[in-house]
């Protein structure tokens, strides 16, 4: 998780889009300060916002699975392979508050030894100190936060989270922006399984 926030971090984070560099390394789990990715138009397709993890190196969608896109990028020469995806409802409390799109990742750095790393570009700032937390399978797992980006906090429970995810229809994600707006957002899983296990062959070295 470290590794590809990591490397996103010094690039703007997440899909076909310049990802932003919280959402880097598809997020990495301690991440270095991550440049604020400039704001997506809920136009942006998932590619755009996959630029951002890659660093600004052009990703190329290997696969479509469910509600997730399979991608891989090389950038500086080093392959990463990653699962993205968008909500599929979001809510705030105050409710309509603004806010850029949200995306979650599973990322993959071979040469940085990442595996499945999960992060979360929440698509806005999320208020400094405060924890979030993703819901899946039944079990809450406290995420860390930095800039608009979400990463586990345990590293050592980041495998058992991501089987949860490869067996459950969705997960929670929860969040604390800087202005104090709670929300809410819900990924659907369906797909996810697939495209890790097409990632996991495509990203072979």
């Amino acid at each position: 998780m470290r590794g590809l926030l990591t490397a996103l971090t010094a690039s703007v984070l997440v899909c076909g889009v310049a990802i932003p560099a919280q959402a880097q390394s598809a997020l990495p789990k301690a991440p270095k300060a991550a440049a604020k990715p400039a704001p997506a138009k809920p136009e942006t397709r998932p590619a755009a916002a996959a630029a951002a993890v890659t660093g600004g190196a052009e990703p190329t969608l290997i696969g479509q699975f469910g509600t997730w896109g399979a991608y891989t990028a090389t950038p500086n020469g080093k392959k990463v392979c990653f699962a993205l995806a968008k909500p599929s409802s979001s809510k705030t409390n105050p409710p309509n508050r603004p806010r850029d799109p949200a995306y979650a990742f599973v990322s993959t750095r071979p040469a940085e030894k990442v595996t499945n790393e999960v992060s979360v570009m929440i698509g806005y700032t999320l208020k400094p100190g405060s924890e979030s937390t993703l819901e899946v399978g039944g079990a809450s797992y406290a995420m860390y936060t930095q800039g608009d980006g979400l990463w586990i906090k345990n590293a050592a429970e980041e495998e058992r989270m991501v089987d949860a995810m490869r067996k459950a229809a969705d997960a929670t994600v929860k969040g604390v922006s800087a202005k104090g707006t709670e929300t809410t957002d819900t990924f659907s899983l369906k797909g996810l399984a697939q495209a890790l296990e097409k990632l996991s062959q495509d990203c072979k070295r």
